[in-house]
């Protein structure tokens, strides 16, 4: 189902072709924000913005045009660990966009013109997350957890940091760290694979191999914590979680299982159920599990009417520790795998989502399981996997807890 090659130097491909008239592509990147250090917090999500605005071929004008132009898609996105810049477009214009992610990646010159109205943009971006409470509160659990350790960074940066940034900052930081041996290539759509390797190494394969050692310190270790703060909001935004399991831990499948009956997108999630269907404290209520290399983080967020504070938090709490006190029959857990296989397909089922599911996967595990072998990993939970995960890291001492009052 999926093609593989790698050019001579380094950069990987993967490759799934469909019948659609639009293919999807992107090169990922094996950098993120916590690969900044120092005055270069908020670097590499700058860099996802000012890549665009001209190169030693085009300037910004002619970037933004060069997809768009032709009626596609061109946007990128950085998170703690990675780097995307992708297109959505018609499929004859596959060349179109390999090229122009090459010149911008290898080519960006960063005028500094250009620099000083995107730096206006960051830190209106900036002022827009501490404007909504909903999404900030997750930087500052994350900043809480990791502590002064590059995965607390806020994706975005700084204020202090990104005034400071130039040229000559940014074209340092990527000479460390855009190596071609951090870059995957991956495309979904309706090309040859002969085709689709022919024109990587046309756009892509001329560039001499780089390499760069990994150089990510250890995630700290995890300490719980109960803070309140002071947000002077309409509606009370709690955060609740704790430290989970890593990318690279053989229990993810059954962390992303559990994670997805407790607070999963489905409308009977078990918090969705006993909190919101049953008493109505709160318009949205959601868990999420994000595994990074060396660390792993599990949320749950909701926002509430200040006097259901506490009986809210008992909900949570009683809805975790009952995976600590009872394994789930087999009923429930195969329903549960029934839901999440379903859950999966469907999100496949958009090309876009899986050119970035299988070029993140290339990145990380350098191969990509099929929705079979996913399926197959799923269904090999057990219940007391899920219970003894739940034992280990759903207990008072590990729980912490973040209130914006």
């Amino acid at each position: 189902m999926y093609q593989y090659h790698t050019l001579n130097n380094g950069i990987r491909i993967v490759f799934k072709q469909n019948n659609s008239i639009v293919t999807h592509s992107g090169v990922y990147i094996n950098i993120g924000s916590r690969d900044e250090k120092g005055s270069d917090e908020g670097m590499a999500h700058f860099i996802e913005h000012s890549i665009f605005k001209g190169t030693e071929h085009r300037r910004a004008y002619h970037i933004l045009n060069r997809i768009d132009g032709v009626g596609g898609e061109l946007n990128a996105f950085t998170t703690k660990e990675e780097t995307c810049i992708y297109a959505s477009s018609l499929s004859i214009h596959l060349e179109r966009c390999l090229e122009l992610f090459a010149d911008i990646i290898f080519h960006s010159t960063f005028p500094q013109k250009e620099i000083e109205k995107e730096k206006d943009v960051v830190l209106e971006e900036i002022n827009s997350y501490k404007d909504t409470p909903a999404d900030q509160i997750y930087d500052d659990f994350e900043e809480y957890i990791f502590g002064t350790h590059p995965l607390a960074h806020n994706i975005l940066g700084n204020k202090k940091n990104v005034k400071h940034f130039d040229t000559d900052s940014i074209r340092d930081f990527l000479q460390r760290n855009y190596t071609t041996d951090r870059m995957v290539i991956s495309i979904v759509g309706n090309a040859d694979f002969k085709k689709v390797v022919h024109l990587c190494e046309r756009y892509f394969g001329d560039y001499s191999m780089r390499t760069s050692a990994a150089d990510r310190s250890e995630a700290p270790q995890y300490q719980h914590f109960d803070i309140t703060l002071k947000r002077h909001t309409h509606q009370m935004h709690i955060m609740t979680g704790c430290a989970a399991v890593d990318t690279f831990d053989d229990r993810k499948v059954a962390f992303s299982l559990l994670n997805n009956i407790i607070g999963g997108p489905a409308m009977n999630s078990r918090l969705n159920v006993a909190i919101r269907e049953k008493y109505g404290f709160c318009y949205t209520i959601e868990s999420q599990f994000s595994p990074f290399s060396d660390a792993g983080l599990f949320y749950i967020y909701a926002g509430i009417d200040p006097e259901a504070h506490d009986h809210y938090l008992e909900l949570v709490r009683n809805e975790l520790f009952r995976f600590r006190e009872q394994t789930l029959t087999t009923l429930q857990l195969h329903a549960a795998k029934q839901q999440y296989i379903g859950q999966m397909a469907i999100n496949n089922e958009l090309a876009l989502n899986e050119m970035q599911a299988i070029g993140k996967s290339r990145l990380t595990y350098d191969h990509v399981d099929t929705l079979e072998e996913m399926q197959r990993d799923i269904e090999n939970v057990k219940a007391t996997e899920i219970r003894e995960l739940a034992n280990e890291l759903f207990s008072d001492d590990k729980l912490s807890y973040l209130v914006y009052a």
